[in-house]
């Protein structure tokens, strides 16, 4: 066990019959059961504590989970442990987290982030271990036969952002990171915005964890323009740094203010005439609060999500659970996005457990149920999900994308709201794309 896994680590375990440990790298959580069957341990992934993007809230959010179904005698009589990782947003940290989910004997990984899809899927599928409702982020959880994607990924995300910009915005400059992932975020926004014989983005490729982004905030307003001109950063963590550097651009030569001042609240963001824009994940409600709500530099900005804004009543459930059981962990936002995938995902480990009816629960019966056709109901909070071989999208890179819908919302007053009522199919626009 390294130095840095030791450092990393992660939560205790507590049983009926034993007291709790400390485990290295890796948690386990309690919980307390009435229940015969054998318990079921899963894992939950995310980084913590790094320079580039952090997802703490996941691992706490299942955390949360398992303690509310334990509160009620487990599923279906399982107790359920969860163990967590803390992946470090590198290769090396997300084969290391695989591989103890290996050693662990998880039925599945669930609700977890991480770019490193190469890394940690080898690992899982030489265990035949299902990864269940994953953020996202990498390719891989969009090929692996083992991944069951909850949402369309930074695919779906990015297309449907290219529908929303194409309206409004005579020109579009993209921030992205210059890593292997956002080198495929220009053709995916290009796709949405052709859906309106609207010309391409301006790619601008952006360090992923910089401190700041003076440099190509400055070309990004310039190849924006200053007349229905808009900038869209897709850079996680960093998109509230880029903008920071955005809005403290000096005045244009012209005589035109600078990229700082108040946007308008209307139907985009606006500084120097410029338009801004980012989707869920990158800029969040948890962001706008800590930017000055009402009064923070996203006021007005267009934002394209996976699900419905953090106020609509189909997340009352999860803001019970939240409530009743994170123990005032503020690690656990209803409100991000992490947060709310997570919960996602364990609720489709719930589900398919229920429908096995088993003593015993392995991999191989998750996976099986799955591909076979189990349909999750998430309470409105995403289509149906199954994943059957007729259900997969099949775009080229991201064949089992089952969930093609978005959301586009803006913020007003401080708040994301729904700009459009309901959901989005972004599905042949991600096919669209190169």
């Amino acid at each position: 066990m390294t130095g840095r896994r030791l450092t990393s680590l992660l939560a205790y375990v507590t049983t009926a019959t034993a007291g709790a440990s400390l485990l290295t790298g890796c948690g386990v959580l309690p919980g307390t059961t009435g229940g015969s069957r054998e318990p079921i341990t899963v894992m939950t992934w995310a980084p913590d504590q790094t320079r580039a993007t952090n997802m703490p809230g996941m691992p706490a959010m299942a955390q949360t989970f398992a303690r509310w179904v334990n509160s009620q005698g487990g599923i279906e009589g399982h107790e359920l442990r969860v163990l967590t990782c803390n992946e470090h947003n590198t290769a090396t940290g997300a084969a290391d987290c695989a591989r103890r989910a290996v050693r662990e004997k998880v039925v599945a990984v669930v609700g977890s982030y991480s770019q490193h899809g190469r890394a940690f899927m080898a690992p899982l599928e030489a265990a035949g271990i299902p990864y269940i409702g994953g953020y996202g982020i990498s390719e891989d959880e969009f090929t692996s036969p083992l991944s069951y994607p909850v949402n369309g990924g930074q695919a779906s995300l990015v297309a449907g952002h290219g529908m929303q910009l194409a309206a409004s915005c005579r020109a579009v400059s993209l921030v992205r990171p210059d890593t292997l992932a956002g080198d495929k975020l220009p053709e995916l926004l290009n796709s949405g915005l052709r859906k309106a014989s609207h010309r391409g983005a301006v790619d601008i490729p952006a360090v992923e964890d910089a401190a700041e982004y003076t440099e190509p905030a400055s070309r990004a307003r310039e190849k924006a323009g200053d007349e229905k001109g808009c900038v869209t950063a897709v850079l996680g963590e960093r998109t509230q740094t880029f903008f920071d550097s955005f809005r403290r651009l000096p005045e244009r030569a012209d005589g035109g203010g600078g990229g700082g001042g108040a946007a308008d609240g209307g139907d985009g963001g606006r500084a120097d005439g410029v338009r801004i824009s980012s989707v869920l994940g990158s800029v969040g409600q948890p962001v706008i609060d800590r930017t000055g709500g009402a009064h923070s530099p996203f006021e007005g900005a267009f934002v394209t999500g996976w699900y419905p804004e953090a106020s609509d009543k189909s997340w009352a459930p999860m803001r019970k659970v939240v409530q009743d059981h994170a123990f005032a962990d503020n690690r656990v936002d209803p409100a991000d996005t992490g947060v709310q995938t997570t919960w996602i995902a364990y609720t489709v480990l719930k589900e398919v457990v229920e429908s096995l009816d088993s003593d015993q629960v392995t991999p191989t019966q998750i996976a099986y149920a799955l591909d076979r056709g189990a349909r999750i109901d998430t309470g409105g909070l995403t289509p149906a999900l199954r994943w059957k071989y007729e259900d997969l999208l099949g775009a080229p890179g991201f064949p089992r994308i089952i969930n093609r819908e978005v959301t586009f919302q803006v913020v007003r007053e401080g708040r994301l709201v729904a700009q459009r009522p309901g959901f989005v199919d972004v599905g042949e626009t991600v096919l669209s794309a190169p």
